[in-house]
């Protein structure tokens, strides 16, 4: 059997938005696109967020969904001598705190929130883009290297709320790590 570990989270932030506004040449200015921060978004397995530029999209079946640590942007606003940063310019659809999500990477593991469980494989490293300079501060992009979040496919159907919710994880986490950078690898599964 499989050993399980939990984590109390809380969900601050649940980004959802119809289009892309980081495009082209950042100093031209992100595009003008409607942007909800959510308080509840529903997750459909193996498309993404309804409502969300990435929903259904074959192209990123296994990064529809974007986690984030806030305590990541925490630590880059301190490092950087700026902010507080907004963690809804950083355009990551789940903004966690006390998510240690590196060891996530090639994991099935689950989001409980208010009675609902969303199920999920841990996809990618959400790299930064040049745009996190413009957004929130000249240094951003670098300072944000090791600790942009993971991309996700999701497993299972369910919704997702804002506030306390508990994550779900096959592995041992360190709640503790969220916000420090680390080198982001799938996880090497038999």
């Amino acid at each position: 059997m499989t050993a399980t570990y939990r984590y109390d989270v809380d969900v601050l932030h649940l980004l959802v938005s119809p289009a892309h506004a980081y495009f082209g040449r950042a100093r031209d200015g992100a595009a003008d696109v409607p942007t909800a921060d959510a308080s509840q978004v529903e997750i459909v397995a193996g498309k993404g967020i309804v409502g969300d530029r990435f929903f259904g999209k074959a192209a990123h079946m296994d990064a529809a969904v974007t986690l984030f640590a806030v305590e990541a942007l925490e630590a880059m606003a301190a490092e950087l001598g700026a902010g507080p940063f907004d963690p809804l310019l950083t355009r990551r659809n789940v903004i966690l705190r006390g998510a240690h999500l590196a060891p996530l990477l090639g994991q099935d593991f689950a989001l409980e929130s208010q009675g609902d469980v969303v199920r999920f494989k841990g996809g990618r490293p959400a790299h930064p883009c040049a745009w996190m300079d413009r957004m929130l501060a000249p240094g951003a992009h670098a300072a944000m290297r090791g600790r942009g979040g993971m991309r996700c496919r999701p497993l299972s159907d369910g919704v997702l709320h804002r506030g306390p919710a508990v994550l779900v994880s096959p592995v041992l986490l360190e709640p503790g790590q969220a916000g420090v950078p680390s080198v982001l690898r799938p996880s090497r599964l038999p």
